[in-house]
């Protein structure tokens, strides 16, 4: 099967795309990597009248630190983060979450800012910038405007994006070097959607802590303060104070039915937890 026809636009600049996106043009898409909306397009999943391509807009390119936060360009690809050629303010967390995303061809064209719109539940960097406490910022012509990725992420590919809105950057806060970070995920094999993953980002010294747990089929579940999780306080002896039965009471609330399904989620969130405290290496896609 082919695309139905449409009429395709490469701007020259951020301000000519957000013109475009205001304009009367039908049904719009934009695409930057392509390595959703090209299957989508193929299969007829998506039939827009118009396609502006953004891929090539410097201003969604850059990567620059702006006091303790990162900010990194919607069109920042996976390669970029995974090589290193972007600052890091994660400790190395980020980068990891690169590396393991689906293949090296995907990871050179796929954006941080394409995968976040499309939040498709299964993405590593919808879960993984959750639980770094992410924030997004959207531009139209008129204005622009701020939101936290929790905010944004309304539900399985479907997000808080306004008509004539654009996905143009990401801010991811500093990590304090007291924190720990896991991030675990199961596939049936590399490089395919995961179907489950935990993640988190504890401090033992602060005592706070983030969990998330996506790939599930509605937004992934946050839990922004994590200490229930470990009887009610983090510290340096989190790892084996885990409550495995409140992270199941937290996905039986969050609508999660299936008991094995839970059990699943549990394990790869307990696997994120290991790896957080240092007790063995896990890898990013464990099954």
């Amino acid at each position: 099967m082919k695309p139905a026809p449409f009429a395709y636009a490469r701007p020259r600049d951020l301000a000519a795309a957000l013109e475009l996106l205001a304009s009367e043009h039908g049904a719009i898409k934009i695409i930057a990597g392509g390595q959703s909306i090209g299957p989508m397009l193929n299969l007829r999943l998506v039939e827009p009248d118009l396609v502006v391509d953004v891929a090539g807009l410097p201003e969604l390119r850059q990567a620059a630190l702006e006091g303790n936060h990162l900010m990194l360009g919607a069109c920042v690809t996976h390669a970029d983060i995974e090589d290193g050629r972007v600052p890091d303010v994660t400790g190395g967390a980020m980068a990891r979450v690169a590396s393991a995303i689906a293949y090296r061809a995907v990871r050179n064209r796929g954006t941080v800012g394409g995968s976040l719109v499309h939040a498709d539940p299964a993405a590593d960097w919808v879960t993984a910038l959750l639980a770094l406490d992410a924030e997004i910022e959207l531009a139209a012509r008129a204005e622009r405007r701020r939101l936290p990725l929790a905010s944004f992420i309304l539900g399985g590919l479907d997000v808080a994006l306004r008509p004539g809105e654009l996905l143009v950057a990401v801010r991811v806060p500093t990590v304090p070097a007291s924190s720990r970070w896991g991030y675990a995920k199961h596939c049936r094999k590399a490089g395919e959607f995961a179907h489950a993953i935990g993640s988190v980002l504890l401090d033992p010294v602060s005592g706070q802590g983030r969990a998330v747990i996506g790939a599930v089929e509605a937004a992934p579940v946050v839990i922004a303060d994590a200490r229930p999780l470990f009887g009610g306080r983090i510290d340096s002896s989190f790892a084996s104070c885990f409550d495995s039965a409140a992270v199941d009471q937290a996905l039986t609330d969050a609508g999660m039915t299936d008991a094995i399904d839970r059990h699943v989620h549990v394990t790869v969130l307990r696997r994120a937890i290991m790896q957080a405290g240092g007790l063995g290496e896990v890898s990013a896609s464990a099954a």
